[in-house]
């Protein structure tokens, strides 16, 4: 029998500074995916990334000990969070070739929304009140705020990207809730991720090719390495990782903190490409902490 899963009503400092590390991780691989779709074309690059996290984490169970085909009676909703998995990156990937990015960052990060009110409704105890309302609404306004500048009328296309962004938005919050609000949250997190991965990589490889795109075109060290470090770093251990916490804590929490995640890749901006701070990044890291802040606080303090 496995040990009983310690769960926590907020963010205690490990799950904390887990979820930053993972945050300033999945921004550094937007600038990685930026880089790779010189040599990998988006779709296909999302697909081999799925199936080489697959084999590290099959490696990594067979090292514990785990059986990842062990039956756990979840195949059915394993297999709907993967599907869910895999639609979310194929219309990410697809999205902006429609739409804008500032724009598209701002509707993709609708997600914590649409898991608060998912696990209001569907995951005991993690019903909202009205300061984490509050904070969700603050920390938003600063991803406004952070990419106001870039902001521009939408058009006919830009409308299409934008709603396929919605929908990812909707997808990824739905897939939170749902492992957060079944059983999925009580098998091991590698299995949770084994799901997610193996029908992401399955079904998004063949459908690059399929669609049109060129594959794997220009494999430069370059290029080869930002894949590695995508499939191995973010892929497979971060990944990870955001699947073993949200066995711990609240879904609704957890999903705050990655309003971080955009900010973080204008920060990285301008460390690694020389890009001009604003104040307006400043102030949208001011109403982000903010906002996360109030998300997290105990109810006793409110």
């Amino acid at each position: 029998m496995p040990e009983p899963i310690k769960r926590l009503d907020r963010l205690d400092a490990f799950g904390s500074t887990a979820t930053v590390v993972m945050c300033a991780l999945w921004a550094l691989s937007h600038v990685g995916v930026k880089v790779a779709n010189a040599g990998i074309s988006p779709a296909f690059q999302s697909g081999v990334r799925s199936l080489g996290a697959l084999a590290c984490l099959w490696l990594w169970s067979w090292l514990r000990g785990v059986s990842l085909l062990a039956p756990e009676g979840t195949f059915l909703l394993g297999t709907l969070a993967g599907a869910m998995f895999a639609a979310e990156f194929a219309l990410i990937f697809w999205a902006f070739v429609f739409t804008d990015v500032a724009r598209g960052v701002i509707v993709l990060y609708t997600t914590p929304f649409f898991v608060a009110l998912g696990a209001h409704y569907f995951v005991p105890g993690e019903q909202m009140h009205r300061t984490q309302v509050v904070g969700l609404l603050c920390a938003f306004a600063g991803i406004i705020v952070a990419f106001s500048d870039g902001l521009t009328l939408p058009s006919y296309h830009a409308l299409i990207g934008d709603t396929m962004l919605l929908v990812a938005a909707l997808l990824w919050g739905a897939t939170t809730v749902l492992i957060k609000a079944t059983t999925l949250s009580k098998i091991d997190p590698a299995k949770t991720l084994a799901y997610q991965l193996a029908i992401s990589g399955i079904v998004l490889t063949p459908m690059a090719l399929i669609a049109g795109e060129r594959g794997l075109f220009d494999p430069t060290p370059l290029v080869l390495g930002s894949l590695a470090f995508q499939t191995v770093i973010v892929a497979f251990a971060s990944y990870l990782a955001w699947f073993a916490l949200i066995r711990i804590y609240p879904a609704s929490t957890l999903s705050a903190f990655t309003f971080l995640t955009p900010l973080f890749s204008l920060v990285f901006g301008a460390v690694l490409l020389g890009e001009r701070v604003s104040a307006a990044l400043i102030a949208a890291l001011a109403l982000v902490a903010f906002g996360i802040w109030l998300v997290n606080r105990p109810r006793a303090e409110i």
